[in-house]
């Protein structure tokens, strides 16, 4: 920013009126300007000066004031003195009311939020420059406005087209950041539009593709993977599988649901069995241990070993899913040999008939899950392993990995554990200290599918959190998470709170305003009550990294998003009806 633009920001053409009242929050100001049919023109920009929306400058003792038109009205004695063969009555008495939103210092035009010295009565006011509004995220930081910085042009001040807006990646991704509007508001737009601009410079993004409206993104810095049979699909992406290896054992017991007393026990002892044939193969000639009649003696010495004992316990690790009906039905046994009082002791005895029959619903849902098309992609198609794409795309030179599960069914909760997997795979790369020196950013799309959700029942449910500690606790690792959701209200107001920024699209639905308020406790409902009214590419920008509301225009990003509606004048058009 030029220091004639700093010596010469309070512009007389700019010029508003003075200050009527003053309270904790807000001031009146009489406006000259609001009886003029319309605004005016400064510098190629439009100025209301005296529109509901505008940012404003209020000339204090010490510091300017910035503020923000939020009502415009007349005295209710003056209100009947309006008509409408008058469009340019400039006597009219408007009052305008503006929120206090932060300090300007007249030096260095640095911006902090809050008040520090409210202004006086008869203190001028004056429309905000929107080279100023476009210039918030940087005047806000502590070091010199001039410094570079790796910035992503996100946008331009609405109404201002010259008026670029660029924010530090710190100040986006440092916190966490959620994308959130109604359908049609453009969510997908700026999503793309971000990737776009993190493809500028040397960054890591992983992109969980909810519907596959990415994939047109291309380029040798750009990695596609796909889980399942997606309609459509980039031209470059790689079937691959997400290996059960993957799972923990509470996502296996959430998946098959055992119900009673008899099926999670024995469900829990087949997964710990199953771990022992992984751990000792030797043990596990056909890949489950066999009991029924069996000597115990090999199985006990090795599960007497500390290493062994801890790695059976441990929840995460692997086993072969694919054995696990046939180790389920070997932990059916009676625990010893024959009969009192010749008990055999040092073998299991048969089969026991009542504890299988009590097991026969879970068996046919694990062969349900297992041969289900949800689960092909997990237990029997070929491909390339998540895991080690994940591992490739780190240590390569790609920068953004588009990860689809379009191609994943909802059935048996098959997308929900899949994406959970994934989230928790990064959340554990993260935690050995791998993303310190170059941060990560996980962008999970339509995130309400993914987070708070609970599978499984009684006492055998799973709560499916992985996104949610990366909210908690990524950003000591650096790994940062955006979430995109037309839905806020589904997404749980722990992680909404941790959130340090939230781009907001149009939100009609109070409830899911009422979500933002509570998970942003910088912004009223003076701020929230602009959203509803947002146009579609229209953002404010806010939370603990933009405690100003900050309302852009979205740049419309090169590769646009494949998430049009349905063309009904294409599709139902005969061309008889044309003629």
């Amino acid at each position: 920013m030029s220091s004639q633009f700093l010596g010469g920001i309070l512009r007389p053409e700019l010029f508003m009126g003075l200050v009527s009242s003053i309270t904790a929050h807000s001031v009146r100001v009489n406006l000259t300007e609001a009886g003029h049919a319309s605004g005016s023109h400064f510098s190629g920009n439009r100025y209301g000066r005296g529109e509901v929306g505008e940012f404003v400058l209020i000339e204090g003792q010490q510091k300017l004031m910035l503020g923000r038109v939020t009502e415009v009205k007349l005295p209710d004695a003056e209100r009947r003195s309006i008509r409408p063969s008058q469009p340019n009555n400039t006597a009219i008495d408007a009052i305008g009311i503006v929120q206090l939103l932060g300090s300007v210092e007249m030096d260095s035009l640095a911006i902090t939020a809050g008040v520090d010295s409210y202004p006086r009565l008869s203190d001028r006011v004056y429309a905000a420059p929107h080279q100023l509004i476009a210039a918030i995220p940087r005047l806000m930081e502590i070091r010199d406005v001039n410094d570079s910085y790796v910035l992503l042009e996100m946008g331009v001040v609405s109404g201002a087209q010259e008026s670029s807006v660029a924010i530090k990646p710190e100040k986006l991704f440092g916190r966490h950041c959620a994308i959130l509007g109604a359908t049609g508001g453009g969510k997908s737009w700026t999503t793309a539009r971000i990737v776009e601009e993190c493809l500028r410079f040397d960054s890591k993004l992983i992109l969980i593709d909810a519907t596959g409206e990415y994939r047109d993104f291309s380029g040798d810095k750009v990695k596609h993977c796909h889980l399942g049979e997606p309609v459509d699909t980039a031209a470059s992406s790689k079937a691959s599988i997400m290996p059960p290896t993957s799972f923990t054992e509470s996502d296996f017991i959430a998946l098959f649901e055992p119900a009673g007393k008899v099926q999670g026990p024995k469900l829990r002892a087949a997964i710990r069995s199953l771990r022992l044939a992984a751990i000792n193969p030797a043990l596990a000639p056909l890949g489950f241990i066999k009991k029924i009649g069996q000597t115990k003696a090999p199985i006990l010495a090795e599960e007497s070993k500390p290493e062994t004992a801890y790695k059976m316990d441990n929840p995460s690790h692997p086993f072969d899913a694919s054995k696990l009906v046939l180790q389920l039905e070997q932990e059916c046994v009676w625990p010893d040999a024959g009969f009192h009082p010749n008990k055999d002791t040092s073998k299991w005895g048969g089969q026991d008939d009542s504890s299988l029959a009590n097991c026969l619903s879970l068996i046919t849902r694990i062969n349900a899950v297992l041969m289900s098309p949800a689960f092909r992609c997990v237990f029997s198609a070929t491909g390339a392993s998540i895991p080690d794409e994940i591992d490739t795309f780190l240590q390569g030179e790609e920068r953004l990995l588009r990860i689809c599960l379009s191609g994943v069914s909802y059935e048996f909760n098959a997308r929900e554990i899949i994406a959970n997997a994934l989230g928790r795979l990064v959340l554990s790369k993260a935690r050995t200290g791998v993303f310190r020196e170059k941060p990560i950013v996980v962008i999970v799309d339509e995130a309400h599918n993914f987070l708070g959700h609970r599978i499984g029942v009684e006492d055998y449910a799973a709560k499916l959190d992985a996104f949610e500690i990366i909210a908690k606790e990524g950003r000591k690792y650096g790994l940062s998470i955006c979430l995109t959701t037309q839905r806020p209200r589904d997404i749980t107001e722990g992680v909404l709170s941790q959130m340090g920024t939230l781009i907001v699209h149009r939100l009609t639905n109070d409830r899911d305003r009422e979500v933002v308020e509570r998970a942003c406790g910088e912004i009223d409902r003076a701020a929230s009550a602009f959203l509803p009214n947002l146009q579609p590419g229209e953002v404010s920008i806010i939370g603990a990294d933009f405690p100003i509301p900050l309302t852009i225009k979205i740049t419309k990003p090169l590769t646009k998003p494949l998430s049009d509606s349905a063309n009904f004048q294409t599709g139902w058009m005969k061309i008889e009806d044309l003629l």
